[in-house]
């Protein structure tokens, strides 16, 4: 039987590197964004002509009545979720700590935070053995900034992903009985439309000297952990975190 998964913020970079992954894994996948329908209607017609089946589904996962009617039309459209990755967030440029504002602040823990706890609470009620369901796997796209801290980076942003790591510990040991496993990947500097156009344009290339392997990573390269994350070879896995960041 065809696994279900849905990826939050599909439409590109490292949520649409890992779509195109799962689905040439077997997976049905439930392509989530916000704004861009043509660049998700590209990712569900490129896994089409794999063979494969997609959804698009548009939602701000920040807003909780839209994250219920993303899961509905994911039952309806594709069936019972097996995977989820929360992967969407925002970042907006560097600031310091005294040009922030509470509406910056607020919008990014929104949706960095909040809305992964909301993906996360609809997956677990499909999921969970005590809701009937029949396990399965979640993985949050954290940051190695909610481990390395703020200084040259983005301080909001790297504290909503510090918010997102207790999540994925706490969730973890709440349902690991439940048959589902939480973990999670820490991308670092990665080639990503995110840090070209929300962060700092060329801010990798500027900054990959830096790195003990002395470039930045790409999506397909995340992807890779994720899906691995979620597929039986990790079955002994939860509450862990893997680093994606050239070894910084």
């Amino acid at each position: 039987m065809t696994k279900v998964a849905l990826v939050t913020g599909a439409s590109r970079g490292i949520g649409r590197a890992t779509a195109l992954l799962l689905a040439r894994q077997g997976y049905a996948v439930g392509v989530n964004y916000l704004k861009d329908d043509v660049a998700a209607q590209q990712v569900v017609a490129e896994i089409e002509s794999l063979g494969g089946r997609a959804w698009a589904l548009r939602a701000d996962i920040g807003d909780e009545s839209q994250v219920v009617a993303m899961f509905r039309q994911l039952d309806a459209t594709l069936g019972p979720i097996d995977a989820l990755v929360n992967n969407a967030g925002i970042l907006f440029q560097q600031s310091s700590i005294e040009q922030l504002t509470a509406e910056r602040i607020n919008k990014v823990l929104t949706t960095n935070v909040t809305g992964y706890f909301l993906c996360c609470r609809e997956a677990v009620m499909r999921m969970a053995h005590r809701h009937s369901g029949q396990g399965g796997a979640i993985v949050n796209v954290s940051s190695a900034a909610a481990r390395l801290g703020a200084p040259g980076e983005y301080i909001d942003y790297a504290a909503s992903k510090g918010a997102v790591d207790t999540l994925t510990t706490g969730l973890a040991l709440e349902v690991a009985a439940q048959g589902i496993r939480v973990n999670a990947v820490r991308p670092g500097l990665i080639y990503t439309e995110m840090h070209a156009s929300g962060g700092e344009p060329g801010r990798v290339d500027r900054v990959k000297s830096s790195l003990p392997m002395q470039r930045g990573g790409t999506p397909e390269e995340v992807a890779e952990i994720i899906a691995w994350l979620l597929s039986d070879a990790a079955s002994y896995v939860t509450g862990s975190f893997i680093e994606a960041s050239g070894g910084r």
